[in-house]
Protein backbone atom coordinates (compact mmCIF):
# COMPACT_ATOMS: atom_id res chain seq x y z
CA UNK A 1 0.00 0.00 0.00
CA UNK A 2 2.83 2.36 0.90
CA UNK A 3 4.58 1.57 -2.40
CA UNK A 4 1.40 2.32 -4.39
CA UNK A 5 0.95 5.63 -2.58
CA UNK A 6 4.60 6.49 -3.17
CA UNK A 7 4.35 5.77 -6.91
CA UNK A 8 1.12 7.78 -7.15
CA UNK A 9 2.85 10.64 -5.31
CA UNK A 10 5.74 10.56 -7.77
CA UNK A 11 3.31 10.64 -10.72
CA UNK A 12 1.45 13.56 -9.16
CA UNK A 13 4.74 15.40 -8.55
CA UNK A 14 5.82 14.73 -12.14
CA UNK A 15 2.54 16.10 -13.48
CA UNK A 16 2.75 19.17 -11.25
CA UNK A 17 6.34 19.84 -12.30
CA UNK A 18 5.43 19.38 -15.95
CA UNK A 19 2.57 21.82 -15.51
CA UNK A 20 4.73 24.31 -13.62
CA UNK A 21 7.48 24.22 -16.22
CA UNK A 22 5.39 24.27 -19.36
CA UNK A 23 6.56 26.33 -22.32
CA UNK A 24 4.97 29.64 -21.29
CA UNK A 25 6.03 29.43 -17.65
CA UNK A 26 9.58 28.61 -18.69
CA UNK A 27 9.67 31.62 -21.02
CA UNK A 28 8.32 33.84 -18.23
CA UNK A 29 11.00 32.61 -15.81
CA UNK A 30 13.83 33.01 -18.32
CA UNK A 31 12.52 36.46 -19.24
CA UNK A 32 12.59 37.51 -15.59
CA UNK A 33 16.12 36.15 -15.20
CA UNK A 34 17.27 38.12 -18.26
CA UNK A 35 15.79 41.33 -16.82
CA UNK A 36 17.31 40.80 -13.39
CA UNK A 37 20.75 40.17 -14.89
CA UNK A 38 20.44 43.24 -17.09
CA UNK A 39 19.64 45.68 -14.27
CA UNK A 40 22.36 44.10 -12.10
CA UNK A 41 25.09 44.37 -14.73
CA UNK A 42 24.00 47.57 -16.51
CA UNK A 43 23.58 50.08 -13.69
CA UNK A 44 22.32 53.10 -15.56
CA UNK A 45 21.80 56.55 -14.14
CA UNK A 46 18.77 58.73 -14.99
CA UNK A 47 19.21 61.41 -17.64
CA UNK A 48 16.90 63.95 -19.28
CA UNK A 49 13.22 63.09 -18.68
CA UNK A 50 14.25 60.13 -16.53
CA UNK A 51 16.25 62.37 -14.21
CA UNK A 52 13.21 64.67 -13.93
CA UNK A 53 10.98 61.72 -12.97
CA UNK A 54 13.50 60.62 -10.33
CA UNK A 55 13.81 64.08 -8.80
CA UNK A 56 10.07 64.77 -8.83
CA UNK A 57 9.16 61.37 -7.35
CA UNK A 58 11.68 62.01 -4.56
CA UNK A 59 10.27 65.49 -4.03
CA UNK A 60 6.70 64.19 -3.77
CA UNK A 61 7.78 61.39 -1.41
CA UNK A 62 9.32 64.02 0.89
CA UNK A 63 6.10 66.05 0.92
CA UNK A 64 7.17 68.61 -1.66
CA UNK A 65 5.35 70.15 -4.63
CA UNK A 66 3.81 67.81 -7.23
CA UNK A 67 5.36 69.48 -10.25
CA UNK A 68 4.76 72.87 -11.84
CA UNK A 69 2.26 71.70 -14.55
CA UNK A 70 4.99 71.74 -17.22
CA UNK A 71 4.85 68.03 -17.97
CA UNK A 72 2.92 64.94 -16.89
CA UNK A 73 3.50 63.58 -13.42
CA UNK A 74 1.61 60.27 -13.46
CA UNK A 75 4.76 58.19 -13.31
CA UNK A 76 6.43 60.16 -10.47
CA UNK A 77 3.16 60.00 -8.52
CA UNK A 78 3.21 56.21 -8.99
CA UNK A 79 6.80 56.02 -7.74
CA UNK A 80 6.35 58.40 -4.79
CA UNK A 81 4.60 56.03 -2.30
CA UNK A 82 7.27 53.40 -2.87
CA UNK A 83 10.01 56.00 -2.44
CA UNK A 84 8.36 57.20 0.78
CA UNK A 85 8.24 53.64 2.09
CA UNK A 86 11.54 52.22 0.78
CA UNK A 87 13.69 55.24 0.00
CA UNK A 88 14.21 57.14 -3.23
CA UNK A 89 16.80 54.80 -4.75
CA UNK A 90 16.66 54.05 -8.45
CA UNK A 91 16.82 50.38 -7.42
CA UNK A 92 13.26 50.77 -6.14
CA UNK A 93 12.12 52.02 -9.55
CA UNK A 94 14.01 49.22 -11.29
CA UNK A 95 12.45 46.59 -9.03
CA UNK A 96 9.02 48.01 -9.82
CA UNK A 97 9.94 47.75 -13.50
CA UNK A 98 10.64 44.05 -13.02
CA UNK A 99 7.23 43.52 -11.45
CA UNK A 100 5.40 45.53 -14.12
CA UNK A 101 7.39 43.96 -16.96
CA UNK A 102 6.49 40.46 -15.73
CA UNK A 103 2.85 41.55 -15.46
CA UNK A 104 3.06 42.84 -19.04
CA UNK A 105 4.31 39.45 -20.22
CA UNK A 106 1.41 37.73 -18.47
CA UNK A 107 -1.08 40.17 -19.98
CA UNK A 108 0.31 39.58 -23.47
CA UNK A 109 -0.17 35.85 -22.93
CA UNK A 110 -3.75 36.46 -21.78
CA UNK A 111 -4.42 38.67 -24.79
CA UNK A 112 -3.05 36.06 -27.19
CA UNK A 113 -5.31 33.45 -25.58
CA UNK A 114 -8.29 35.76 -26.02
CA UNK A 115 -7.47 36.37 -29.67
CA UNK A 116 -7.27 32.58 -29.99
CA UNK A 117 -4.47 32.35 -32.50
CA UNK A 118 -2.90 28.97 -33.20
CA UNK A 119 -0.42 27.63 -30.67
CA UNK A 120 2.71 27.91 -32.87
CA UNK A 121 1.92 31.56 -33.65
CA UNK A 122 1.12 32.34 -30.02
CA UNK A 123 4.41 30.81 -28.86
CA UNK A 124 6.42 32.75 -31.44
CA UNK A 125 4.75 36.08 -30.62
CA UNK A 126 5.18 35.45 -26.90
CA UNK A 127 8.88 34.54 -27.10
CA UNK A 128 9.64 37.53 -29.33
CA UNK A 129 7.78 39.86 -26.99
CA UNK A 130 9.32 38.59 -23.75
CA UNK A 131 12.87 38.70 -25.12
CA UNK A 132 12.50 41.78 -27.32
CA UNK A 133 15.54 43.94 -26.47
CA UNK A 134 13.58 47.06 -25.54
CA UNK A 135 11.46 44.99 -23.16
CA UNK A 136 14.62 43.93 -21.36
CA UNK A 137 16.83 47.02 -21.17
CA UNK A 138 14.04 49.44 -20.29
CA UNK A 139 13.88 47.72 -16.90
CA UNK A 140 17.04 49.61 -15.89
CA UNK A 141 15.53 53.03 -16.69
CA UNK A 142 13.45 55.33 -14.49
CA UNK A 143 11.09 55.71 -17.44
CA UNK A 144 7.32 55.81 -17.77
CA UNK A 145 7.12 53.46 -20.76
CA UNK A 146 6.72 50.19 -18.86
CA UNK A 147 3.95 51.51 -16.58
CA UNK A 148 2.25 53.18 -19.54
CA UNK A 149 2.31 49.88 -21.44
CA UNK A 150 0.96 47.97 -18.43
CA UNK A 151 -2.14 50.17 -18.39
CA UNK A 152 -2.56 49.81 -22.17
CA UNK A 153 -2.36 46.02 -21.94
CA UNK A 154 -4.82 46.00 -19.02
CA UNK A 155 -7.23 48.10 -21.07
CA UNK A 156 -6.78 45.84 -24.10
CA UNK A 157 -7.36 42.70 -22.06
CA UNK A 158 -10.43 44.26 -20.40
CA UNK A 159 -11.78 45.08 -23.85
CA UNK A 160 -11.49 41.43 -24.89
CA UNK A 161 -13.13 40.10 -21.72
CA UNK A 162 -16.89 39.81 -21.36
CA UNK A 163 -17.11 41.38 -17.91
CA UNK A 164 -19.57 43.69 -16.17
CA UNK A 165 -18.75 47.41 -16.31
CA UNK A 166 -16.14 46.63 -18.95
CA UNK A 167 -16.10 50.12 -20.46
CA UNK A 168 -16.10 51.77 -17.04
CA UNK A 169 -12.88 49.90 -16.25
CA UNK A 170 -11.38 50.85 -19.61
CA UNK A 171 -12.30 54.48 -18.86
CA UNK A 172 -10.54 54.36 -15.48
CA UNK A 173 -7.41 52.90 -17.09
CA UNK A 174 -7.60 55.53 -19.85
CA UNK A 175 -7.76 58.30 -17.25
CA UNK A 176 -4.78 56.90 -15.34
CA UNK A 177 -2.77 56.62 -18.55
CA UNK A 178 -3.71 60.19 -19.50
CA UNK A 179 -1.79 61.26 -16.40
CA UNK A 180 1.26 59.67 -18.05
CA UNK A 181 0.64 60.60 -21.71
CA UNK A 182 -1.88 63.44 -22.25
CA UNK A 183 -3.00 62.21 -25.67
CA UNK A 184 -4.30 58.89 -24.34
CA UNK A 185 -8.03 59.81 -24.38
CA UNK A 186 -7.65 58.99 -28.09
CA UNK A 187 -7.76 55.35 -26.97
CA UNK A 188 -11.53 55.79 -26.53
CA UNK A 189 -11.81 56.48 -30.25
CA UNK A 190 -9.67 53.42 -31.02
CA UNK A 191 -12.18 51.34 -29.03
CA UNK A 192 -15.15 53.02 -30.79
CA UNK A 193 -13.68 52.28 -34.21
CA UNK A 194 -12.83 48.71 -33.23
CA UNK A 195 -16.41 48.22 -32.03
CA UNK A 196 -17.82 49.70 -35.22
CA UNK A 197 -15.67 47.52 -37.46
CA UNK A 198 -16.65 44.53 -35.33
CA UNK A 199 -20.19 45.26 -36.59
CA UNK A 200 -21.65 46.59 -33.38
CA UNK A 201 -24.43 49.18 -33.62
CA UNK A 202 -23.38 52.80 -34.15
CA UNK A 203 -25.14 54.26 -31.11
CA UNK A 204 -23.99 51.38 -28.92
CA UNK A 205 -20.39 52.13 -29.93
CA UNK A 206 -20.89 55.84 -29.23
CA UNK A 207 -22.27 55.01 -25.80
CA UNK A 208 -19.24 52.85 -25.02
CA UNK A 209 -16.90 55.64 -26.11
CA UNK A 210 -18.82 58.17 -24.03
CA UNK A 211 -18.51 55.97 -20.93
CA UNK A 212 -14.74 55.66 -21.46
CA UNK A 213 -14.28 59.41 -21.90
CA UNK A 214 -16.57 60.19 -18.97
CA UNK A 215 -14.68 57.91 -16.60
CA UNK A 216 -11.34 59.20 -17.88
CA UNK A 217 -12.59 62.73 -17.17
CA UNK A 218 -13.58 61.73 -13.64
CA UNK A 219 -10.09 60.33 -13.01
CA UNK A 220 -8.20 63.40 -14.25
CA UNK A 221 -10.68 65.98 -12.85
CA UNK A 222 -8.88 66.39 -9.47
CA UNK A 223 -5.63 67.05 -11.31
CA UNK A 224 -7.28 69.55 -13.65
CA UNK A 225 -8.66 71.37 -10.59
CA UNK A 226 -5.21 71.33 -8.99
CA UNK A 227 -3.70 72.80 -12.16
CA UNK A 228 -6.43 75.46 -12.27
CA UNK A 229 -5.62 76.49 -8.71
CA UNK A 230 -1.91 76.46 -9.53
CA UNK A 231 -2.09 78.70 -12.62
CA UNK A 232 -5.33 80.59 -12.05
CA UNK A 233 -6.82 79.38 -15.33
CA UNK A 234 -7.89 76.14 -16.95
CA UNK A 235 -4.86 73.96 -17.54
CA UNK A 236 -4.87 70.48 -19.04
CA UNK A 237 -2.90 67.55 -17.58
CA UNK A 238 0.39 69.16 -18.62
CA UNK A 239 1.74 72.23 -20.39
CA UNK A 240 4.43 70.83 -22.66
CA UNK A 241 2.32 70.20 -25.79
CA UNK A 242 3.18 73.66 -27.08
CA UNK A 243 6.94 73.34 -26.76
CA UNK A 244 6.82 69.86 -28.33
CA UNK A 245 5.05 71.27 -31.39
CA UNK A 246 7.31 74.31 -31.46
CA UNK A 247 10.69 72.59 -31.42
CA UNK A 248 9.61 69.86 -33.85
CA UNK A 249 7.98 72.13 -36.43
CA UNK A 250 10.09 75.05 -37.57
CA UNK A 251 12.33 75.98 -40.47
CA UNK A 252 15.50 75.15 -38.53
CA UNK A 253 14.47 71.59 -37.69
CA UNK A 254 15.56 69.62 -40.75
CA UNK A 255 15.79 66.17 -39.12
CA UNK A 256 12.61 66.29 -37.02
CA UNK A 257 14.37 65.61 -33.76
CA UNK A 258 14.76 67.43 -30.47
CA UNK A 259 16.37 70.88 -30.61
CA UNK A 260 16.69 73.74 -28.10
CA UNK A 261 13.68 76.05 -28.37
CA UNK A 262 15.93 79.11 -28.23
CA UNK A 263 17.61 77.98 -31.49
CA UNK A 264 14.43 78.50 -33.50
CA UNK A 265 14.68 81.61 -35.68
CA UNK A 266 13.25 84.62 -33.83
CA UNK A 267 12.43 82.22 -31.02
CA UNK A 268 9.50 83.19 -28.86
CA UNK A 269 11.26 81.84 -25.77
CA UNK A 270 13.78 84.70 -25.99
CA UNK A 271 11.09 87.37 -25.74
CA UNK A 272 10.34 89.20 -22.44
CA UNK A 273 6.60 88.45 -22.54
CA UNK A 274 7.35 84.72 -22.69
CA UNK A 275 9.79 84.82 -19.80
CA UNK A 276 7.29 86.60 -17.56
CA UNK A 277 4.37 84.26 -18.41
CA UNK A 278 3.19 81.29 -16.36
CA UNK A 279 3.37 77.73 -17.70
CA UNK A 280 -0.11 77.77 -19.23
CA UNK A 281 0.47 81.09 -20.98
CA UNK A 282 3.83 79.85 -22.28
CA UNK A 283 2.14 76.72 -23.61
CA UNK A 284 -0.46 78.78 -25.47
CA UNK A 285 2.15 81.10 -26.95
CA UNK A 286 4.26 78.20 -28.19
CA UNK A 287 1.21 76.38 -29.59
CA UNK A 288 0.09 79.46 -31.52
CA UNK A 289 3.56 80.00 -32.98
CA UNK A 290 3.87 76.34 -33.98
CA UNK A 291 0.41 76.25 -35.59
CA UNK A 292 1.16 79.44 -37.54
CA UNK A 293 4.31 77.84 -38.95
CA UNK A 294 2.46 74.60 -39.77
CA UNK A 295 -0.32 76.42 -41.62
CA UNK A 296 2.27 78.45 -43.51
CA UNK A 297 4.46 75.44 -44.37
CA UNK A 298 2.15 72.46 -45.02
CA UNK A 299 4.60 70.59 -47.28
CA UNK A 300 7.47 70.96 -44.83
CA UNK A 301 5.19 69.85 -41.98
CA UNK A 302 4.15 66.67 -43.82
CA UNK A 303 7.78 65.96 -44.68
CA UNK A 304 8.75 66.33 -41.03
CA UNK A 305 5.86 64.04 -40.07
CA UNK A 306 7.20 61.21 -42.22
CA UNK A 307 10.67 61.79 -40.79
CA UNK A 308 9.18 61.45 -37.30
CA UNK A 309 7.62 58.10 -38.23
CA UNK A 310 10.91 56.94 -39.70
CA UNK A 311 12.82 58.07 -36.60
CA UNK A 312 10.42 56.27 -34.28
CA UNK A 313 10.04 52.95 -36.05
CA UNK A 314 12.54 52.33 -38.82
CA UNK A 315 15.54 54.64 -38.49
CA UNK A 316 18.62 53.11 -36.86
CA UNK A 317 21.28 55.73 -37.34
CA UNK A 318 22.80 57.94 -34.67
CA UNK A 319 23.04 56.00 -31.40
CA UNK A 320 23.55 59.18 -29.38
CA UNK A 321 19.95 60.19 -29.99
CA UNK A 322 18.35 56.82 -29.45
CA UNK A 323 17.23 54.73 -26.55
CA UNK A 324 20.49 52.75 -26.68
CA UNK A 325 22.35 55.81 -25.41
CA UNK A 326 19.78 56.17 -22.59
CA UNK A 327 20.01 52.46 -21.77
CA UNK A 328 23.74 52.67 -21.00
CA UNK A 329 24.07 56.18 -19.59
CA UNK A 330 26.25 56.25 -16.48
CA UNK A 331 26.70 52.48 -16.43
CA UNK A 332 30.43 52.48 -17.11
CA UNK A 333 29.99 49.89 -19.88
CA UNK A 334 32.74 50.40 -22.51
CA UNK A 335 31.52 52.15 -25.63
CA UNK A 336 32.76 49.27 -27.79
CA UNK A 337 30.37 46.89 -26.00
CA UNK A 338 27.56 49.43 -26.31
CA UNK A 339 28.08 49.53 -30.08
CA UNK A 340 28.04 45.73 -30.27
CA UNK A 341 24.82 45.61 -28.25
CA UNK A 342 23.31 48.25 -30.52
CA UNK A 343 24.22 46.29 -33.64
CA UNK A 344 22.95 43.00 -32.16
CA UNK A 345 19.61 44.45 -31.08
CA UNK A 346 19.06 46.10 -34.45
CA UNK A 347 19.22 42.70 -36.15
CA UNK A 348 16.11 41.87 -34.09
CA UNK A 349 14.31 45.19 -33.90
CA UNK A 350 14.70 46.33 -37.51
CA UNK A 351 13.24 43.25 -39.27
CA UNK A 352 10.37 42.92 -36.77
CA UNK A 353 9.45 46.60 -36.87
CA UNK A 354 9.72 46.92 -40.64
CA UNK A 355 7.97 43.58 -41.16
CA UNK A 356 5.26 44.52 -38.67
CA UNK A 357 4.79 47.91 -40.28
CA UNK A 358 4.41 46.38 -43.75
CA UNK A 359 2.12 43.61 -42.47
CA UNK A 360 -0.14 46.18 -40.79
CA UNK A 361 -0.53 47.99 -44.10
CA UNK A 362 -1.31 44.72 -45.92
CA UNK A 363 -3.78 43.54 -43.27
CA UNK A 364 -5.50 46.93 -43.39
CA UNK A 365 -6.03 46.53 -47.14
CA UNK A 366 -7.26 42.96 -46.65
CA UNK A 367 -9.68 44.02 -43.95
CA UNK A 368 -11.06 46.92 -45.96
CA UNK A 369 -11.44 44.55 -48.90
CA UNK A 370 -13.42 42.11 -46.76
CA UNK A 371 -15.66 44.88 -45.47
CA UNK A 372 -16.41 46.83 -48.62
CA UNK A 373 -16.24 44.28 -51.47
CA UNK A 374 -17.96 40.98 -52.11
CA UNK A 375 -14.70 39.28 -53.07
CA UNK A 376 -12.64 40.42 -50.13
CA UNK A 377 -10.43 37.93 -48.36
CA UNK A 378 -11.64 36.95 -44.91
CA UNK A 379 -9.34 38.83 -42.49
CA UNK A 380 -7.30 37.36 -39.62
CA UNK A 381 -8.26 33.75 -40.38
CA UNK A 382 -5.97 32.39 -43.09
CA UNK A 383 -3.24 31.11 -40.79
CA UNK A 384 -4.94 31.48 -37.41
CA UNK A 385 -7.61 28.84 -37.94
CA UNK A 386 -11.18 29.19 -39.12
CA UNK A 387 -12.44 30.96 -36.06
CA UNK A 388 -14.21 34.28 -36.59
CA UNK A 389 -14.90 34.74 -32.88
CA UNK A 390 -15.68 38.29 -31.69
CA UNK A 391 -12.62 38.34 -29.42
CA UNK A 392 -10.32 37.49 -32.36
CA UNK A 393 -11.73 40.20 -34.62
CA UNK A 394 -11.82 42.76 -31.78
CA UNK A 395 -8.31 41.91 -30.62
CA UNK A 396 -6.75 42.06 -34.08
CA UNK A 397 -8.58 45.30 -34.85
CA UNK A 398 -7.61 47.00 -31.61
CA UNK A 399 -3.94 46.10 -32.04
CA UNK A 400 -4.16 47.46 -35.59
CA UNK A 401 -6.03 50.65 -34.76
CA UNK A 402 -4.03 51.45 -31.62
CA UNK A 403 -0.85 51.27 -33.70
CA UNK A 404 -2.31 53.80 -36.13
CA UNK A 405 -3.29 55.94 -33.13
CA UNK A 406 0.27 56.09 -31.83
CA UNK A 407 1.79 56.51 -35.29
CA UNK A 408 -0.66 59.35 -36.01
CA UNK A 409 0.25 61.17 -32.80
CA UNK A 410 3.96 60.85 -33.54
CA UNK A 411 3.43 61.98 -37.15
CA UNK A 412 1.69 65.13 -35.96
CA UNK A 413 3.83 66.01 -32.95
CA UNK A 414 7.13 64.33 -32.12
CA UNK A 415 8.99 61.11 -32.86
CA UNK A 416 11.62 59.28 -30.82
CA UNK A 417 12.82 55.69 -30.78
CA UNK A 418 11.49 55.13 -27.26
CA UNK A 419 8.01 56.21 -28.33
CA UNK A 420 7.73 52.92 -30.19
CA UNK A 421 7.69 51.04 -26.86
CA UNK A 422 3.88 50.76 -26.43
CA UNK A 423 3.51 49.52 -30.03
CA UNK A 424 5.87 46.55 -29.61
CA UNK A 425 3.06 44.00 -29.25
CA UNK A 426 1.21 45.29 -32.34
CA UNK A 427 4.35 45.24 -34.47
CA UNK A 428 5.51 41.79 -33.32
CA UNK A 429 2.01 40.35 -33.65
CA UNK A 430 1.60 41.58 -37.21
CA UNK A 431 5.18 40.73 -38.19
CA UNK A 432 4.52 37.11 -37.16
CA UNK A 433 1.17 37.23 -38.91
CA UNK A 434 2.90 38.41 -42.09
CA UNK A 435 5.55 35.68 -41.87
CA UNK A 436 2.80 33.11 -41.37
CA UNK A 437 0.85 34.39 -44.37
CA UNK A 438 3.93 34.08 -46.59
CA UNK A 439 4.66 30.58 -45.31
CA UNK A 440 1.04 29.56 -45.78
CA UNK A 441 1.04 30.88 -49.36
CA UNK A 442 4.28 29.07 -50.24
CA UNK A 443 3.08 25.83 -48.64
CA UNK A 444 -0.19 25.71 -50.54
CA UNK A 445 1.44 26.75 -53.77
CA UNK A 446 3.82 23.78 -53.47
CA UNK A 447 0.93 21.43 -52.67
CA UNK A 448 -0.93 22.60 -55.77
CA UNK A 449 2.14 22.15 -57.93
CA UNK A 450 2.62 18.59 -56.66
CA UNK A 451 -1.07 17.78 -56.97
Amino acid sequence: MFLVDFVDGLKSLRLNLKKAFNFYNLVLILGLVARVLWIYWVRTKPISDFDYYQRLATQIALGGEWGNTYTTVGYPIFLAPFYWLLGSSTWVAKTLNLVLSTLNNLLVLKILKKIRITEPLAKLVFVLYVFFPMNIYYNSLVASEILFTTLILLATYSYLCDIKYQYVLIGVLTGLNTMIKPFFPLFAFAVILSDLLSQKGFWKCMRHGFIILLMAGVIIAPWLYRNYRYNGEFTYVSNNAGVVLYINNNSQNKLSGWMPAENVENSIVNKPEYRSANQTEKNKMLSRAAKEWILGHPKEYISLGFKRIKRTFIEYGNKNYGDIFLAFYGSGIPSSLQVKWFEATETIRAPLFIGGFMSILVQTIIYLGSRFTTRGKEPFNTIMGDDSSPSRIKGCLLLLISFYMFAGVYFLTEGQRRYAFPTILSLIFYAVLGIGEIWYTIKWSLIKLRG
